[in-house]
């Protein structure tokens, strides 16, 4: 087998891409964590449009609908809109290609809202 040097990120000619989670990184709960009851937060929304501004591809990945089976995605892209998301795409727990659920995440590029 032939191997090629791998790049770490995108070339600088390249668009880079930012995957986005939804629930706890730009919307909140109060008590029930039920998606037609998240309040989204305005400054967070605020940095991922920055980064769209600036040229990455936006996609929220979010596993809505992972576990239950129900399709949130037409909801979730109504939430996005109202709140004033910008995005290129909105990936599902039950788009053809779903973000799975999981408890933990580990990434050598991962950031924390916080962190931009």
């Amino acid at each position: 087998m032939e191997f090629h040097e791998a790049k770490r990120f995108s070339a600088p000619d390249k668009q880079k891409v930012v995957l986005v989670d939804i629930d706890e990184t730009i919307c909140f709960y109060s008590e029930v964590r039920r998606y037609d009851l998240s309040q989204p937060n305005y400054d967070n929304i605020a940095k991922i449009n920055k980064l769209f501004d600036e040229g990455w591809r936006v996609v929220y990945w979010t596993a809505r609908g992972a576990v239950s089976g129900k399709d949130y995605t037409e909801h979730t892209r109504s939430q996005l809109d109202t709140w004033g998301c910008m995005y290129h795409e909105l990936v599902t727990g039950t788009s053809s290609h779903p973000k799975p659920h999981f408890d933990l995440i580990i990434d050598d590029k991962a950031k924390r809202i916080e962190e931009l």
